[in-house]
């Protein structure tokens, strides 16, 4: 059993008995671009700074994924395997990116939480993606904002 999943089983298990569990999670992801971004955001969604991020909806399409939808559970990672914390998805709207508005970028946690450095921020996040699955920027790119919040953050037993 990987250490996600084991991380799911023990969050499960720390539900009160009788009370509603999700039937599984999404996925197991880390907030950033690469792992080493990782280790900067994770502290801001354990610390209830960061609670909302946004994904263009191109790449989850390119992906073949679908976007977040509301209820839903992941497992956020500190860039690798190692599992920091479960959230589940409270809201989700597909926004283009040049109307995404300051309460997105507050809720985002990062930076200043002004909206010019968020703008910034998700511009060069957009450009790197269009440019990975071949596709033109464009400042009403589709993004799927989502907000979230912590539902566990206990360690993993026996590591």
């Amino acid at each position: 059993m990987s250490r996600v999943d084991r991380y799911w089983a023990q969050f499960l298990a720390s539900l009160p008995e009788g009370s509603s569990k999700p039937d599984r999670f999404v996925e197991a992801f880390y907030f950033g671009t690469d792992p080493s971004r990782a280790h900067e955001i994770t502290p801001l969604v354990l610390a209830g700074a960061k609670t909302a991020t946004g994904t263009l909806l191109w790449s989850i399409e390119a992906d073949g994924k679908r976007p977040a939808r509301t209820g839903d559970h992941s497992i956020v990672t500190n860039g690798s395997d190692d599992p920091q914390c479960i959230i589940e998805t409270l809201d989700v709207e597909i926004t283009p990116f040049e109307e995404v508005g300051q309460d997105h970028a507050r809720w985002g946690g990062e930076g200043d939480c002004t909206l010019g450095a968020w703008r910034e921020m998700y511009w060069s996040y957009i450009e790197d993606e269009c440019k990975r699955i071949g596709r033109k920027p464009d400042r009403m790119a589709p993004l799927v904002m989502e907000r979230f919040r912590v539902v566990y953050a206990e360690p993993l037993a026996g590591g």
